[in-house]
């Protein structure tokens, strides 16, 4: 078991692990709440490849501040940030959402997205 796993559970999906956490703020544009379902929330996609290692995707969902520190981390455990993009236009907080990749130890990879996420406004 991983720190992640701990905290969060996730859905299995055509051999994809998938797990998705969501921010602890409202996400509110032109008046609404956004619920976590709709695209709001950081997604973690496990898939196993060879020799015992999973390849990983998905985004971060980030505050500008929460940008460069995130990207950082990743980084320094060897997950290649893809992307970096907004989704929306008037919402708030103002969201960037962070693509990234890596193939690698399953619980190397767990314990860096951990260490990201960390750096967050999430669960």
């Amino acid at each position: 078991m991983n720190s992640l796993s701990l905290i969060h559970e996730g859905t299995v999906s055509g051999g994809v692990y998938h797990m998705g956490i969501p921010r602890l703020e409202k996400i509110m544009e032109n008046g609404m709440e956004i619920p976590p379902a709709m695209g709001v929330s950081t997604l973690f996609n496990f898939q196993p490849t060879e020799k015992g290692k999973v390849a990983i995707a998905g985004d971060f969902v980030l505050t500008a501040e929460e940008v460069n520190p995130v990207a950082r981390t990743l980084r320094k455990h060897g997950i290649e940030v893809t992307a970096v993009h907004n989704h929306m236009l008037t919402e708030n907080p103002r969201l960037f959402f962070m693509h990234f990749w890596a193939n690698d130890d399953p619980f190397k990879l767990a314990n860096a997205l951990r260490d990201a996420l960390d750096k967050t406004h999430s669960m």
